[in-house]
């Protein structure tokens, strides 16, 4: 993927890719094209800790980050909370 795709299409991206991986979840994503910021409310985090819950999320959005040319550089802050 290239890094002239508009922040909001690459933001796009993260929401639709979070929103598949948790369907019952509030989803919500902020980010100035390689930078993002993401909350996620969703019954899935029940009964897991911090780690987990990153985890589940960079298993979510992870085709986004890899490679040299990877839309998305970083997540700066996660807000992730059990329903």
């Amino acid at each position: 993927m290239s890094d002239n795709l508009p922040a909001t299409s690459v933001a796009e991206q993260l929401h639709q890719a979070l929103a598949a991986a948790f369907p019952d979840g509030q989803v919500h994503v902020e980010g100035d094209g390689r930078h993002f910021s993401v909350r996620v409310v969703s019954a899935a985090f029940a009964g897991q800790g911090p780690v987990q819950r990153q985890r589940a999320v960079y298993r979510a959005i992870g085709h986004l980050m890899r490679g040299d040319d990877a839309p998305v550089h970083a997540i700066d802050h996660m807000d992730l909370r059990p329903a």
